[in-house]
């Protein structure tokens, strides 16, 4: 009996999905729960497993293709015997034969390299190839298979066929006991390598597709402005440094500063409640409830896990929460109720370096963050000149919604917020 395996519901507002990584092929065996490929979709990454114990029939979306929800994946004969999935790459039948046995001191010296011959790269076998180089090598009629890459990921390149052409030239005149005195007609052999030889054509993730169209939709589409402050981190890192070895030993979680940046958000957002509402068409709607979502850097682009209610959460609760959240994101691991329902966003370029930039706004949202890095600069407190470790905020806001005045109040709250972090503990 067929069973089909179809592309699953993944959340209201995705519709469809890229094929990725096939893990097995047709003809293997399968059993119940095995992952047989990915769906890049346009927030997360997620595996389909198999529904039943068999062998897999046909592949019917191939890798790359996109596929609507409900669309037809692949079938798995139940109940027959699959071949094994082989995870060893296979040998190549033309490779060469065995050397045979030499005496000891022979081997020897054949082993160490001459003084002036530096070690050549190796003939990888699979080795990725650029079009370029394959173009030319089909022009020429040179095989692949013995040509060592020097490309990128031993990768190789067009000046490398190139010179294996060269070369092979070469040994033909000197076995035939003339000299070539004539150029060698190679295409990209002598002087300045083509630019297309330094090139890497890479196909976009559906999550950096997505990732662009979305960034782009928020300049076209609200009135995006930013507005700047800056705040003295002396008193959150005195209580971080106090408490962070029997904080982390109580609550097993690292005692960073987003735990206090989120809870001096939402003491913001709670007296400027525009800055936590988005538009709706002729409507504004203002939340009443706080999920703040946390820029995460990860290895396929920016994404934007959610802490849900931050503001019935401890600082313990959200640190443990944003450091669940990042290590899944970077393992992507993350789910798609990780991802949605954010009503205000901070985003933390200061972890990278960064000591001002304008984040952009993550839609339907009407405001996010932005924190910097923590430089001691010279500040004048209490008729004194001290080095302060000073951080720059940037809150970029939809001004469609929020008036300057509200944006400039909320920067004030934050900052008086994190320069006395008791304000958080009075609810002041």
């Amino acid at each position: 009996m067929a069973v089909e395996i179809k592309v699953p519901t993944m959340g209201e507002s995705i519709s469809e999905a890229t094929v990725g990584q096939w893990f097995k092929a047709a003809g293997d065996a399968v059993a119940i729960d095995d992952p047989l490929c990915e769906l890049e979709t346009d927030k997360v990454t997620l595996e389909v497993n198999a529904t039943a114990a068999g062998a897999l029939a046909e592949i019917i979306a191939e890798e790359g293709a996109t596929v609507e929800v409900g669309a037809l994946l692949c079938t798995i004969e139940e109940g027959a015997e699959g071949k094994k999935s082989e995870t060893a790459p296979k040998k190549s039948e033309d490779a060469p034969a065995k050397e045979e046995k030499k005496p000891d001191a022979e081997k020897k010296d054949a082993s160490k390299p001459k003084a002036d011959e530096k070690p050549k790269a190796q003939p990888q076998p699979d080795a990725p190839v650029m079009d370029s180089a394959k173009a030319l090598a089909d022009d020429k009629g040179v095989s692949l298979s013995g040509i060592a890459g020097t490309g990128k990921d031993g990768r190789i390149t067009r000046a490398d066929v190139a010179a294996a052409i060269a070369e092979g030239r070469a040994k033909k005149a000197e076995r035939q006991g003339t000299a070539s005195s004539a150029p060698v007609d190679v295409p990209g052999s002598d002087g300045p390598r083509p630019e297309e030889d330094r090139e890497e054509r890479v196909r976009m993730s559906r999550l950096r597709q997505t990732i662009a169209r979305r960034l782009k939709e928020a300049q076209n589409t609200a009135a995006m402005l930013t507005t700047f402050n800056e705040v003295d981190m002396t008193e959150v890192m005195a209580l971080r440094s106090t408490y962070k070895e029997a904080f982390e030993k109580k609550h097993g979680a690292r005692l960073g500063f987003m735990g206090f940046f989120v809870k001096a958000c939402i003491a913001g957002l709670q007296e400027l409640p525009a800055v936590n509402a988005e538009i709706d068409g002729t409507d504004i709607i203002y939340k009443n409830y706080y999920h703040i979502g946390v820029a995460v850097g990860t290895p396929n682009g920016l994404v934007v896990p959610v802490v849900r209610d931050a503001d019935q959460k401890s600082i313990a609760g959200i640190e443990s929460t944003i450091n669940d959240l990042g290590t899944r994101a970077r393992d992507g691991k993350l789910g798609l109720d990780d991802l949605q329902g954010g009503t205000f966003t901070i985003s933390n370029g200061g972890v990278y370096g960064s000591l001002m930039s304008t984040p952009i706004l993550n839609p339907p949202q009407s405001g996010i963050l932005g924190m910097h890095k923590i430089q001691k600069r010279p500040m004048e407190v209490n008729g004194e000149i001290k080095l302060r470790p000073m951080m720059y905020l940037a809150l970029s806001y939809d001004h469609r919604i929020i008036d300057g005045r509200e944006a400039v109040l909320f920067l004030v709250k934050v900052k008086e917020a994190l320069e006395d972090p008791r304000r958080l503990i009075l609810d002041l």
